[in-house]
């Protein structure tokens, strides 16, 4: 039986907006509300790119709140309650769902990692407990566990499970997703750089780094492609390369914050263990971002 997807489209990783003091609400409104405007399709809160591993329980959970009061129903939100603790996963998720949240994105579990047998109990085990979809992420090169096809295909059949955000990078094994799961699940890209390649193999949008930066771009990159101009889709995937590059040649979000901070929606401010930006790579980023009319 195919369902509702979560969203179509572009569904931004957005960044948290901190200082020393702690989360900056005053900005993050400001980000949230630039991007509805922008027409993304999906925000999705207190993820990688939101430094969702150096925040506590209670700013994880005010975050959360804070990113639904503001959107208020405009469009979904999308919250990050992974863990590599399935137990405190499942806390996250059932608040998350209390708090309003239209869906849930679990990372791997990481470091302990997992068995196939134990990403299927431990994604099962918190999809019993919610009553909201969930989007799996695969990220092998941060997580050490990959999500393999055959392992989508099993839990494809659990209602609550919706979606699999794939940034594995390998298009061959996503391809082997996109024929096991068929329409029980669906599939976003999880590489700003794999965007249309994702959508050629079935899938239905992205959750992108890059539209914190461009958002009206990566909507216009989705809606081309939706509308059938493959060929103008994959010009835009193509020009933002460079730009995509630059925002994961260190590991993400650290370039994405330095991004932010220069449009003047953030503090250029992250808690280690990640620390601001290289001087040389920075400053190629901005140039680039400046090249695209960007006043930074």
């Amino acid at each position: 039986m195919s369902h509702q997807p979560i969203f179509k489209g572009v569904g931004t990783a957005i960044i948290t907006p901190m200082t020393k003091m702690g989360v900056d609400y005053e900005n993050y409104k400001k980000l949230l509300e630039w991007q509805i405007e922008s027409g993304v399709n999906a925000i999705i809160a207190a993820g990688t790119t939101g430094e969702s591993s150096t925040l506590t329980d209670k700013e994880h959970r005010e975050v959360l709140d804070f990113t639904i009061k503001t959107v208020d129903g405009r469009i979904p939100v999308i919250a990050g309650t992974g863990s590599n603790d399935t137990s405190y996963a499942i806390e996250l998720s059932k608040y998350a769902c209390s708090a309003g949240a239209d869906g849930l994105l679990l990372v791997t579990p990481y470091y302990n990692k997992a068995t196939q047998a134990g990403l299927i109990a431990s994604y099962t085990a918190v999809a019993d407990a919610v009553d909201k979809p969930m989007i799996l992420y695969n990220v092998p090169s941060r997580t050490g566990t990959n999500i393999l096809p055959e392992t989508c295909k099993v839990l494809a059949e659990h209602p609550n499970i919706a979606a699999i955000k794939e940034a594995s990078g390998n298009i061959s094994q996503i391809a082997d997703t996109a024929m096991m799961v068929g329409d029980k699940m669906d599939i976003y890209s999880g590489n700003d750089d794999q965007i249309v390649p994702i959508m050629a193999l079935g899938g239905i949008g992205v959750i992108s780094v890059l539209s914190n930066v461009f958002p009206k771009e990566t909507v216009e990159l989705c809606d081309r492609f939706f509308a059938g101009d493959i060929k103008g889709a994959n010009a835009l995937q193509l020009h933002y390369l460079p730009m995509i590059h630059a925002l994961f040649s260190e590991v993400n979000p650290i370039p994405a914050k330095a991004a932010m901070a220069a449009m003047g929606y953030c503090e250029n401010y992250l808690r280690l263990p990640l620390t601001p930006m290289d001087a040389a790579k920075e400053a190629h980023m901005l140039d680039l971002m400046r090249k695209e009319g960007l006043k930074v």
